[in-house]
């Protein structure tokens, strides 16, 4: 078992990636007592953290704490006592290389990133672990919102590793009675309910933007997650994770509102605009676009049943539009209700 010297309220927590969720993960570390170093890739966010408490760029109308300072640069990091990396998933492992030749062998790293990288179709813990093979990982995923977080109100979500006593002393350093933290042996399962939710979420976006109702999101939700649980439990993913609070959960949050940015990108394509402009006007990264044709690679390598995924995809693509995609899918043989495993 890692021994890696966590104890209740670290002294010290690096936070790596100064996005909206990076800086609300931040803001949970304060709160639970500990020092917080961020490192951001942008110098207009360092300096806003650094001189006003704030990070008007990702995470506005927010007041951070005092315990909380940033940086640019990795060696500034210090000696922290467990890292949370929050950064892109088409980033992770550029980033995690880049980390470990600053960190202490041992220190845990916890990936808060959702995705599949399309180069490698890989999961985060995939890219990190041998970027990163004398850190314990974790998985840091569930239903939660940004700014939700970032105010304080009460959220719950999954964190996943292997090493169970691990696990436990970082709820103790950064879980609050607001922020709880449910522990999970399948960091797997975790990660590709994160991923699958996105692109799901995306696919809901779209039937709400073009005003099908209630009903047509019900039953999309309900069937992209049969999608998603083909999808995990042919990879190895436990049931009880994807019907969780990182799998489950997380659709149904991100299926349900626009603060959601794969969902308000489906809503979007809903109403008539193209992806490729919609994406084109944002700062932010829309994770489902980017995981969409690894998933659909992977679905194929994998002979897993995904018409809903493969329907975003390829409107992502260009290559159909949503009328042709529902057509598709509501045209599709009649078959028995049920998760299944194959096509």
């Amino acid at each position: 078992m890692t021994d890696t010297g966590l104890m209740n309220h670290s002294k010290q927590i690096a936070v790596v990636g100064g996005g909206a969720w990076g800086t609300a993960l931040a803001l949970v570390a304060a709160r639970a007592g500990n020092s917080v170093r961020l490192w951001a890739r942008e110098d207009e966010v360092v300096d806003a953290i650094n001189a006003r408490h704030e990070n008007p760029i990702f995470l506005p109308g927010v007041t951070l704490a005092p315990a909380i300072t940033a940086t640019d640069d990795f060696a500034a990091l210090g000696a922290p006592e467990a890292v949370l990396l929050v950064v892109p998933t088409q980033h992770v492992g550029e980033v995690a290389r880049e980390l470990v030749r600053q960190l202490t062998a041992g220190v845990p790293i916890v990936i808060c990133a959702k995705g599949i990288e399309q180069k490698s179709l890989k999961l985060p813990t995939e890219i990190v672990e041998p970027a990163a093979p004398n850190h314990p990982l974790a998985v840091l995923s569930g239903p939660s919102f940004a700014i939700d977080v970032a105010r304080g109100l009460p959220t719950a979500i999954t964190l996943a590793c292997t090493d169970q006593a691990l696990g436990r002393r970082l709820v103790d350093s950064i879980g609050l009675p607001e922020f709880r933290l449910y522990l999970s042996d399948d960091p797997k399962g975790a990660e590709i309910g994160g991923a699958v939710k996105n692109v799901l979420a995306i696919a809901c976006g779209i039937v709400d933007g073009k005003q099908l109702g209630q009903s047509a999101k019900a039953a999309l939700i309900t069937r992209g997650f049969a999608e998603m649980a083909r999808f995990g439990l042919a990879l190895g993913a436990k049931l009880e994770t994807l019907t969780g609070l990182s799998g489950l959960g997380d659709l149904i949050l991100t299926c349900s509102s626009t603060q959601s940015r794969n969902f308000s990108l489906g809503h979007a394509i809903g109403e008539g605009k193209q992806a490729a402009d919609v994406l084109a006007h944002r700062i932010t990264v829309t994770e489902g676009a980017f995981t969409a044709p690894a998933l659909v690679a992977l679905a194929d390598k994998h002979k897993i049943d995904m018409p809903i995924t493969r329907g975003v995809d390829a409107i992502l693509r260009g290559r159909i539009n949503a009328d042709q995609a529902m057509e598709a899918l509501l045209s599709r043989p009649v078959k028995s209700e049920g998760i299944g495993s194959r096509q």
